[in-house]
């Protein structure tokens, strides 16, 4: 009997073992990839963003980092931040139409950006580095997906390069999305509501509602002013001793 229950309970433990296993080889990856935070910003302004690399391998190290901005929404103003112990170079392209920012015409654009780590600034085995960048002004779409290259070491690529699909699982190597949304509109910018437009038949029956209003209250006054009167010559003459005959 001690035997079964040893030989069931290693049973169940090998079985939790294995789920554990196979959940957690499911996760993994799927919490790896590079990303970019925030994940969401407004439509028509600026942002700062950073582009978070873990790094995956338990051997080799991170070494570069190529960005490539999406075609379909072009960005005027892209900058990077110094990060220590990496170099930066970036790559233009023609767009057209140009695109307009602070009523300037430009016709190109930052189409991809490189981080290549110099020294010993690459990202190590259970580390992540992030590249902020800001952009600007942002396109008017619902989302911008960047294709992202990870270089390690040894010569090993990661390609975050698959775009997300509506209503589907999350591809096996997910592209980093930043997500846009409307401008909220400045105070005081609220749709007006219709004027109202007054004809001189209106003025006048605002002239006649004026006047019985004031009439009214005179009335009233008036009539007061009488119970007050009355109301002290009656009390006089309660006061005042009956003459006799």
């Amino acid at each position: 009997m001690t035997r079964f229950r040893r030989t069931a309970t290693a049973a169940a433990a090998l079985a939790f073992t294995a789920a554990a296993t196979a959940v957690l080889g499911f996760a993994g990856p799927a919490s790896a990839h590079v990303t970019v935070n925030p994940k969401e910003a407004a439509q028509g302004g600026y942002a700062r963003v950073a582009f978070r690399v873990p790094n995956e391998s338990d051997t080799a190290s991170t070494t570069k980092l190529e960005v490539t901005l999406p075609e379909n929404a072009p960005v005027g103003s892209v900058s990077t931040m110094p990060v220590p112990g990496w170099t930066v170079a970036t790559e233009k392209r023609k767009v057209d139409p140009p695109i307009e920012v602070h009523g300037s015409q430009l016709t190109e654009a930052i189409s991809k950006i490189t981080w290549t780590a110099t020294g010993d600034a690459a990202v190590k085995p259970g580390q992540f580095q992030e590249f902020p960048v800001s952009m600007g002004p942002l396109p008017k779409v619902d989302s911008m997906v960047f294709k992202v290259l990870q270089t390690y070491s040894d010569g090993e690529i990661s390609r975050w390069i698959d775009p997300p699909a509506p209503g589907a699982e999350e591809p096996e190597h997910p592209a980093p999305v930043l997500t846009l949304t409307a401008a909220a509109a400045p105070a005081g910018s609220a749709t007006p509501s219709a004027a109202v437009v007054s004809s001189p038949d209106d003025d006048d029956d605002d002239e006649g509602n004026g006047l019985a209003v004031g009439l009214g209250v005179a009335g009233l006054v008036a009539g007061l002013a009488g119970l007050v009167l009355g109301g002290l010559a009656f009390s006089r003459t309660r006061r005042e001793p009956v003459a006799k005959s």
